[in-house]
């Protein structure tokens, strides 16, 4: 067992990288870091996760709202992505106290239905159905920049040079993540999320010295509140996909079991150490969202805010795969025929991280359910391995194939941010049962993340309730 007074050396906790990440063993404990320099040498849960919403939401529809409704909905970019955090937070506190995964703790709000799975799983399988459709949005648009960059059959959006560049996209990220190691999600995400936030961000702070520049009036209109007409269920869309949304808080336990913040906290045995290793450790993952939504935050008021200013004004909104070349627009008015070339290059960083973090933590997920369905036990991991090795092959390819039917990426973004609004509310009535049931009194005694839990969960559930009306096609608002 490694305890030490001083903050451990990410060099430490390799040394237990060998381990069953799933499997909490008093042999893996390690003291969590005591300041916040130690903390900060543990991220990387939330950067994939900034590295996988930063891509679909924010590149696509939080761009193309900027550009259909001005800065009006500011607003409405800041709140949905800091709404959500506080059941993130909640869901990876009791995934690091239990050392489980998100599925499982669903798994306990009965009643079951096939093996241990109980509603809430099987509403994920559906949600995850729809989420297909924004999958094969996200390989869509990193697609069709290559294509546009590289066209090697024909036109560059025509579906001898599309079908090629999916194949290639394809052959690389599968070959990538076949070994199934959490390092390399980590590493690569963490690239993607440093270059394409430092190019959003600078575009986003040049426009003011160009011939699109906005004003404090114009930043100011965008807090009002408002929701202007038309443009409602472009903005639930929106809320429901910026940001950690349902399947992202459900990830984000995964990569919190695979960086080993419960298994540095090992199992429960009821002393008051592993309470203190656990209070460290949860510190630590707390400190691991904030940087993922300032970073999201950043990024996502950065796509709206160029959006509005550039887009807006000459009336171009992204649809279709006319939305690579729209949304190049952004870049050619401000930087000229360079621009161009930047932004094809910095869509397909930001998309195809997106692909890589789906693509890496989807058939994670889908083992967990089968082995909830009854196939296998989940802590047998030879064969949980191979399940997650041949579920990566096969994902991407139903993926890339929906794209190219389609062939819509803004449409198909938006379908998926809807069903994931519906199983927000699933994910919030999940996370108030197992923090009443399984969460001890004194990780909850924090007033403050209770107000703010409660908050959250009432946002979550208003949207969940619009949604479920939209499906059963009850309009509310123009």
């Amino acid at each position: 067992m490694t305890q030490n007074s001083v903050d451990p050396a990410p060099a430490q906790a390799s040394a237990h990288t060998t381990a069953d990440p799933y499997r909490l063993d008093p042999q893996d404990v390690i003291e969590p870091p005591t300041t916040f320099a130690g903390r900060l040498r543990y991220l990387g849960p939330g950067l994939i996760i900034s590295a996988a919403v930063i891509g679909s939401g924010e590149l696509i529809t939080t761009t193309a709202l900027g550009a259909k409704a001005g800065f009006i909905l500011l607003w409405l970019v800041i709140i949905s992505t800091a709404i959500k955090v506080w059941v993130q937070l909640e869901l990876a506190q009791w995934t690091i106290l239990s050392g489980k995964p998100a599925l499982e703790g669903y798994a306990s709000v009965g009643p079951r239905l096939i093996g241990r799975a109980g509603w809430i799983n099987l509403l994920w399988i559906l949600m995850d159905f729809a989420k297909v459709l924004q999958r094969g949005g996200i390989i869509g648009g990193a697609v069709a920049a290559l294509s546009i960059m590289f066209p090697v059959v024909g036109e560059p959006l025509g579906t001898p040079s599309l079908v090629f560049w999916t194949v290639v996209a394809l052959a690389v990220v599968i070959s990538l993540l076949v070994t199934n190691k959490y390092g390399i999600v980590e590493k690569f995400s963490v690239a993607a999320v440093i270059i394409f936030t430092l190019s959003t961000v600078g575009l986003a702070l040049s426009l003011p010295f160009t011939d699109f520049a906005f004003t404090g009036g114009d930043i100011m209109s965008g807090l009002s509140f408002a929701i202007p007409a038309g443009t409602l269920g472009f903005a639930v869309a929106m809320f429901g996909i910026t940001g950690v949304g349902a399947d992202e808080m459900t990830t984000y336990t995964y990569w919190c079991l695979e960086k080993g913040y419960a298994r540095y906290t090992g199992p429960d045995d009821g002393s008051a150490e592993r309470a203190r290793r656990a209070h460290g450790w949860i510190s630590v993952m707390r400190t691991d969202v904030l940087v993922s939504w300032i970073i999201s935050t950043v990024c996502t008021m950065s796509f709206y805010v160029i959006g509005a200013a550039i887009l807006h004004p000459q009336d171009l909104v992204p649809e279709g795969n006319e939305m690579i070349t729209t949304l190049s627009v952004m870049y050619t008015s401000v930087m000229g025929e360079p621009g161009h070339w930047i932004f094809l290059i910095g869509a397909f960083a930001v998309l195809f991280s997106t692909f890589i973090a789906s693509t890496a933590s989807v058939p994670r997920l889908w083992t967990n359910t089968v082995s909830l369905l009854g196939a296998f036990d989940w802590h047998d991991l030879a064969t949980r391995t191979r399940i997650i090795r041949v579920l990566t092959v096969a994902f991407p390819v139903i993926w890339a194939l929906s794209f190219l039917v389609i062939q819509s990426p803004v449409l198909m973004v938006q379908i998926g941010g809807v069903a994931s609004g519906v199983f927000l509310v699933a994910v919030v009535v999940a996370v108030w049962f197992l923090r009443s049931r399984e969460v001890p009194a004194e990780f909850r005694s924090n007033h403050f993340f209770t107000v703010m839990l409660v908050f959250s969960s009432l946002a979550i559930a208003a949207l969940g309730v619009y949604s479920a009306l939209e499906t059963f096609g009850i309009e509310i608002g123009a």
